[in-house]
C-alpha cells in the first residue's frame, strides 16, 4: 500500500473502464471467450489484460479504475434526448460487469462508480485535483472526448494501441489544441451520444473553422460570413450549439467521496481473487494468483495439464505394503486437520462391491495407497484387509475427524458392508461442484479435475482396459493401481481446496451445501442400504400379461398397416406412416427424414389409430423391459430387497434421480404402471405409507410472486384450479364447470413451465387467440405472477442464473444465446427452475427432519425407503401406524415456512400403489 508521499510522487493512472469494456466486447477473438457453463468472459479478459499492461508500463503508478454508473446523468436533465439513440447494452456484456468489478476490487485497485455523472467526469475531476497537487496524470482511454483534459501535466494513453498523446499529440491527431476540443466536438456533434452539431460538419471543417476563428463563440459570431451550403447548416445550428458545448464538456468539479490523494490501492485479497478467477475460468489469472499465494504445486500442474502421469512423477505417492509404513500413515491421519479418503472396489454396485484397497491424502501432492485384495497371479503380499479396516475403523467412525471425498456416499455404503459407519464427512467434492454450478460440467472426478484444476487425470480405462475384457480392480497390477488410487485422493484434496474457495464467498451456496446436500448424503445412504421389498411373483405374472398384450398390439398394427414390418425400425416405420398411409409430416430429423419420435407419434395418435397403437406398444414394451422383467433380477441375494442408487448431482434443478431401478419413471397414470407399483410391498407386520406434497410448485409460485389472489386461495384452503377458473372465467366458485376447471388447471401448470399461448392452445385443443385470451385474463386476475415472470427473466439475463427460495443457483447458459429457440427455452426454464428447485430443496429438508425424528425411535419402527418426486415412502410397524403417519405429515408440513401453507396427503396400504 502506497504512502501519501509515494502517492504524490508517482503518476496517477486513471483507467476509463467503461471505454475499454465496450472496446474489449467488440474484439472478435475476445467475443468467443466464455466459461464451460456459458458465462461470457471476453470483455472481462480484455479489461484485465489492459490493466495488467498498465501495471507493467507504470510499475509505480497509482492506478484508479472508473466505470459509468447505471441510470441517467445530469446531461439527461439538460437534454432529454442525450444518448437516446444508443441501443441497450447487450445482455452478454451486462453479465460481465459485476464479476469484473469484483475482480478489480479483489486485486486491491480502487474502483469508482459515481451516480449522476459519467466516468469521464470522475476522471476529469481526479485529473484536475491531481494537477493542483503537482501530480502527473496518465488517463488510459480510447475516447476522443478525453483529449480536452490534456495539459502539460495530463496525457492520454491508449493501452490497446500503446499510443500516448500529450498536447502536441492532440494537435497532430485532431489539428486543434486541447483547449479547443470541446468546441471541436460541439461543432461536429455526436451521433452515438445524440449531441446535435452542425449538419455535414466533419473533423476537417471543424478544425478549419477553429483555426480561423479560435473558438466556438467566434465561429458562431462569424456564421454569416461562411459561404455555401455548410454556412447555411452552421446558421441553422446556432440555436443548439451552446447546448452541444455544455453536453460535450467534461466536468472537473464532481463532488467525490474521497480526494485524489486519499484514493490508494490496498492489499489484494488473494483468496477472493483466486475464487473469482477460478469461478470465471480465467486460467492465467488463476495461475498468477496461485503463484502469489505460494501454491507452486497447483500452478505447476495447471501448466502441464496434458500429461496424465505427471502426478506420479512429481507427487509423493506411496504404496503401503508393510505394517510399519501403514502405522506411520495412521499417525499422519490422526494428526491431520482433514484428510481425503477413497476406496477401490470390484464393482460400482455398492451392495456387491468388495474392497480392494484404500487411499489417503493429507496434503497436496502427498498420498498413499493401501492394497488389501489384489489377487492376480504373482500379486505381492499385502496387508490383511480385516486388520487394515479394524485399524481404520476408529478413525473412519470418529465424527470429529474431518474427511473429504468424491461421492463419499458410495464409500460409506461399501464400508457399511464391512460394519464400518463412516462419519465425519466434512466435504464432498462432487457436491461442492454441484452446488457451485450444477451445469458447468459433469461432476465426476476426471471432469472436475479438467475443469477446475486444468489437469488430465489417469482414467480407469487407462489401467483396466475397455469393453468385455476390462479388468476389475483386484485384477490390476499394484504398480498401475497405486498411482491411480493415490491420485484419486490427492486430486480430491486439491479439488476441495479450489471448490471450497469458490463456495465460501457465497453464503447462500454454503448454506445449500452445509444444510441440505451434505447432511442428506448419509440419509440417502441409509435408504439405499435398507432397500425395498419386491413381490417377484406379481411381477412375473405381469410380465406374462404384458407379453400377451404386446403380441396382440403387434398383430393389430400389422393389420392396420396391411403388411408385417419391424415396429422397432424407424426406417420401416417411416415407410408405413408417411409413404404408404400418407400421414402428415409434423417434424423432420436433422437429416431431413420424417420423424418417428415419441412426441410426434403422440400428436399423430390424437387423430390416427395406428400411431395410437404404436404408442401403447412402445409404452408396454418399455415397462416390461425396464421393470417387470428386470426388477426380480435386481433383488439382492443377501438382503432379499432391491437397492436403488440416489443421485444428488445429476438434475440441474436440485431434484434427486435414481437408477437401478429408476424409481422416478414408473408410470402412475396408467393401469399397468400402477400394477408395477403394487409389487413394492411391506414386510409382515408393516405397512407402506406414502406422503406426498400437494400442488407444491403452485404453492411456491404463490410464495415467490407474492400475488394476493393466489396467496388468499391457498390460505383459505380453496381448490386452486377451481379458484383460478372462477377468477379467469368470472364465474362463482360453486358454478365452475368440469371443463373450466380443466382449462384452469392447464393454465396453472402451463405457466409454471413457461408455456406460451401457442403451447396452451395445443394442450387444450383450442384456437390460439382463445388461449391468449385465457392467459391475459389470468394475468389480469393474478398480476403479480406476470411481474414475477418478467422480473425473473430479466434477473436471469443479467446474472446468468436464477435462485431458489433457499439460495440454490440454477444457471442458464443459453439465456443470452443468439439462437432464438435456445434463448426462449432458457427463458422458460428460468420461470420454472426456481419452483422446481425450491420443491427439490423442500423435499430434501423434509427428509432431513424426518430422518432426525426416526433416529429417536426404537430401531426398525419406521424406515424411509423411497423418495420419488414430491413423495416420501415409508415402511412402518403396524402397531404405531396412525401415530407415526400423523407425525410424518406434521414434520413434512413444517419442514420449511412459506407464505402459503404446505399440505401433505398420506395414504396407507400393503403396497406402494395402495398407499398412494
Amino acid at each position: 500500500m502506497a504512502s501519501e508521499a509515494e502517492t504524490l510522487s508517482n503518476p496517477l493512472v486513471l483507467v476509463d473502464g467503461s471505454s475499454y469494456l465496450f472496446r474489449a466486447y467488440h474484439v472478435p477473438y475476445l467475443q468467443a471467450l466464455s466459461t464451460s457453463y456459458g458465462q461470457p468472459t471476453g470483455a472481462i479478459t480484455g479489461v484485465l489484460n489492459m490493466i495488467k499492461s498498465l501495471q507493467k508500463d507504470y510499475p509505480g503508478g497509482n492506478i484508479v479504475v472508473v466505470f459509468d454508473a447505471k441510470g441517467k446523468t445530469f446531461r439527461n436533465d439538460m437534454y432529454s434526448e442525450y444518448k437516446a439513440n444508443r441501443p441497450p447494452m447487450p445482455d452478454d456484456l451486462r453479465t460481465q460487469i459485476a464479476p469484473l468489478h469484483d475482480i478489480i476490487r479483489a486485486m486491491g485497485l480502487p474502483l469508482l462508480v459515481i451516480e449522476g455523472v459519467e466516468a469521464d467526469d470522475v476522471i476529469g475531476t481526479l485529473a484536475n485535483q491531481a494537477t493542483k497537487l503537482g501530480m502527473e496524470t496518465v488517463i488510459s482511454t480510447g475516447d476522443k472526448d478525453m483529449a480536452q483534459l490534456v495539459t502539460p501535466h495530463v496525457r492520454l494513453i491508449n493501452t490497446m494501441t500503446k499510443v500516448e498523446m500529450d498536447e502536441a499529440g492532440v494537435v497532430e491527431k485532431f489539428a486543434v489544441r486541447p483547449d479547443q476540443i470541446i468546441d471541436y466536438l460541439a461543432l461536429m456533434g455526436d451521433k452515438v451520444d445524440n449531441i446535435p452539431g452542425v449538419d455535414k460538419c466533419g473533423p476537417k471543417t471543424a478544425a478549419k473553422w477553429l483555426n480561423e476563428h479560435g473558438s466556438l463563440k467566434e465561429v458562431m459570431a462569424n456564421a454569416d460570413n461562411v459561404k455555401g451550403k455548410v454556412g447555411e447548416h452552421l446558421r441553422n445550428a446556432l440555436g443548439h450549439l451552446p447546448l452541444s458545448y455544455e453536453l460535450a464538456t467534461i466536468k472537473v468539479d464532481v463532488d467525490l467521496p474521497e480526494k485524489v490523494q486519499d484514493i490508494k490501492a490496498t492489499t489484494a485479497d488473494l483468496d477472493k481473487l483466486l475464487a473469482l478467477s477460478s469461478q470465471f475460468e480465467l486460467k492465467r489469472l488463476v495461475t498468477e494468483t496461485q503463484q502469489r499465494m505460494g501454491q507452486s504445486s497447483s500452478s505447476q500442474s495447471s501448466e502441464a495439464n496434458e500429461q496424465k502421469d505427471q502426478n506420479s512423477n512429481t507427487a509423493n505417492y506411496e504404496t503401503i505394503l508393510t505394517q510399519s509404513d501403514f502405522d506411520l500413515w495412521l499417525e499422519k491421519l490422526k494428526s491431520a486437520d482433514i484428510f481425503a479418503f477413497d476406496t477401490e472396489t470390484t464393482s460400482l454396485n455398492y451392495m456387491d462391491a468388495e474392497l480392494v484397497g484404500v487411499s489417503f491424502s493429507v496434503s497436496v501432492g502427498e498420498a498413499a495407497y493401501v492394497p488389501v485384495a489384489h489377487d492376480y497371479l504373482d500379486a505381492p503380499e499385502q496387508l490383511d484387509r480385516n486388520q487394515v479396516l479394524n485399524a481404520l475403523k476408529p478413525l473412519l467412525e470418529n465424527p470429529s475427524i474431518k474427511k473429504v471425498g468424491q461421492h463419499l456416499k458410495y464409500d460409506k455404503n461399501v464400508l457399511a458392508n464391512y460394519n464400518i459407519n463412516l462419519q465425519g464427512i466434512a466435504y464432498d467434492t462432487m457436491l461442492e461442484s454441484y452446488v457451485f454450478n450444477s451445469v458447468a460440467t459433469r461432476h465426476d472426478m476426471d471432469s472436475l479435475a479438467e475443469t477446475y484444476l486444468g489437469k488430465s487425470t489417469i482414467h480407469f480405462e487407462d489401467i483396466a482396459g475397455k469393453g468385455a475384457k476390462q479388468l476389475t480392480f483386484n485384477q490390476i497390477e499394484i504398480e498401475k493401481a497405486a498411482p491411480y488410487a493415490s491420485e484419486d485422493a490427492d486430486i480430491t484434496l486439491q479439488l476441495h481446496n479450489v471448490l471450497w474457495q469458490k463456495l465460501s464467498f457465497e453464503e447462500d451456496l454454503v448454506s445449500v451445501f452445509e444444510e441440505i446436500e451434505l447432511p442428506l448424503s448419509p440419509v440417502l445412504a441409509k435408504m439405499e442400504q435398507f432397500g425395498v421389498l419386491i413381490d417377484s411373483q406379481k411381477l412375473a405374472q405381469q410380465s406374462q400379461d404384458l407379453a400377451s398384450r404386446i403380441l396382440e398390439l403387434e398383430r393389430e398394427v400389422h393389420e392396420l398397416a396391411g403388411e408385417e414390418f419391424n415396429l422397432g425400425s424407424p426406417k420401416q416405420l417411416q415407410e408405413i406412416l408417411y409413404k404408404k398411409m400418407d400421414l402428415p409430416v409434423l417434424k423432420k430429423t436433422p437429416k431431413g427424414a420424417p420423424s418417428t419420435a415419441e412426441e410426434v407419434l403422440q400428436e399423430l395418435a390424437i387423430n390416427y389409430p395406428l400411431p395410437k397403437l404404436l404408442m401403447e406398444y412402445r409404452g408396454l414394451s418399455k415397462l416390461k423391459n425396464t421393470y417387470t422383467d428386470k426388477l426380480p433380477k435386481m433383488i439382492n441375494a443377501r438382503t432379499g430387497r432391491v437397492h436403488t442408487s440416489y443421485h444428488q448431482a445429476i438434475a440441474a434443478t436440485g431434484r434427486l434421480s435414481s437408477t437401478d431401478p429408476n424409481l422416478q419413471n414408473i408410470p402412475i397414470r396408467t393401469e399397468e404402471g400402477r400394477r408395477v407399483r403394487q409389487a413394492f410391498i411391506a414386510r409382515d407386520g408393516y405397512k407402506i405409507v406414502a406422503a406426498d406434497y400437494s400442488q407444491i410448485e403452485l404453492r411456491i409460485m404463490a410464495h415467490l410472486s407474492g400475488d394476493k389472489g393466489l396467496l388468499n386461495a391457498f390460505a383459505t384452503g380453496q381448490d386452486i384450479h377451481t379458484a383460478t377458473a372462477s377468477e379467469v372465467f368470472d364465474t362463482p366458485i360453486e358454478e365452475v364447470t368440469v371443463d373450466q376447471r380443466r382449462n384452469a388447471k392447464a393454465i396453472n401448470f402451463g405457466l409454471i413451465y413457461g408455456m406460451s399461448a401457442f403451447g396452451l392452445s395445443k394442450q387444450l385443443n383450442i384456437p390460439r387467440h382463445d388461449a391468449q385470451k385465457y392467459m391475459d385474463l389470468y394475468f389480469e386476475r393474478y398480476p403479480m405472477v406476470l411481474t414475477y415472470m418478467e422480473d425473473t427473466r430479466q434477473i436471469a439475463k443479467e446474472k446468468g442464473y436464477v435462485s431458489t427460495v433457499f439460495g440454490r443457483r440454477l444457471y442458464l447458459p443459453e439465456i443470452n444465446a443468439s439462437n432464438g429457440m435456445r434463448r426462449k427455452g432458457a427463458e422458460r426454464a428460468a420461470i420454472n427452475a426456481p419452483m422446481q428447485g425450491t420443491a427439490a430443496d423442500i423435499i430434501k429438508k423434509a427428509m432431513l427432519v424426518v430422518d432426525q425424528w426416526i433416529e429417536t425411535l426404537p430401531f426398525d419402527d419406521v424406515r424411509m425407503i423411497m423418495q420419488v418426486h414430491d413423495e416420501l415412502i415409508f415402511e412402518i410397524k403396524q402397531q404405531k401406524l396412525s401415530e407415526y403417519q400423523n407425525k410424518i405429515i406434521s414434520l413434512m408440513e413444517q419442514a420449511v415456512q412459506l407464505d402459503v401453507p404446505l399440505i401433505v396427503a398420506a395414504g396407507v396400504g400393503e403396497n406402494w400403489d395402495e398407499a398412494h
